[in-house]
């Protein structure tokens, strides 16, 4: 079911056109991690489209069945869970990475998850049932995608490790070293979501650990 203006899936569909010269093409992402034969490519790339999303508005919501997944051409996204009246910021992704409610899409079961978009965002998107069909199309696909599912365990494994790590500093300093494209852009209250602490920790954190880069870098000099 699409939901009203300015809801989820609702803007995929408003902005939804062909792919253009200058988009970030699948065949392109796909091919990085495997070679595909140029039938593959072009057949996965004839599936594909373009489509935008505002900043601040949604790409799914939760409840949605997600399906369509998209690589990332421009912007920043962030995945959302309620529990209550809060929101728990889960992960973020970006510019040549794929986005989607993950098990939304592959199960086409409603999703648990909201997507939102954090800056204006230009994607590619495929769906699911086209994806399908170029798996058994074109057999190369499936190792590529193989490949790519092991990078995206790989990142869970990495959420799941912060979340177990027990002081605010150390979490804050592990999504430095594994984040660091997204620290100057993203909303310090989407961060703390994320590392389980108050804006107020992770305002002094912030604070603490410039004011020791800058003595550091004091002493060098």
């Amino acid at each position: 079911m699409i939901l009203p203006v300015a809801e989820g899936l609702y803007i995929v569909e408003k902005t939804r056109s062909k792919l253009k010269e200058g988009n970030l093409l699948p065949s392109q992402f796909l091919s990085s991690f495997h070679p595909l034969s140029s039938k593959a490519a072009k057949f996965l790339d004839s599936k594909s489209f373009y489509c935008t999303i505002p900043k601040g508005r949604y790409l799914l919501r939760e409840g949605q069945v997600c399906p369509y997944i998209f690589l990332v051409h421009k912007g920043l996204f962030r995945g959302v869970i309620s529990e209550g009246k809060n929101e728990i910021t889960t992960w973020f992704t970006g510019e040549n990475d794929l986005v989607s409610s993950i098990s939304s899409f592959f199960n086409q079961t409603p999703s648990f998850e909201t997507v939102q978009a954090l800056e204006d965002a230009e994607l590619t998107g495929i769906s699911h049932e086209d994806l399908q069909i170029a798996y058994q199309k074109h057999p190369e696909l499936n190792i590529a995608a193989r490949l790519i599912l092991q990078v995206i365990y790989q990142q869970a494994e990495q959420r799941a490790y912060l979340s177990r790590l027990s002081k605010a500093s150390s979490r804050y300093e592990y999504f430095v070293s594994t984040k660091p494209q997204f620290i100057n852009r993203l909303p310090l209250k989407y961060i703390a979501s994320h590392l389980g602490m108050k804006l107020e920790t992770l305002s002094r954190l912030r604070g603490s650990m410039n004011r020791a880069y800058k003595e550091f870098s004091e002493e060098k000099i």
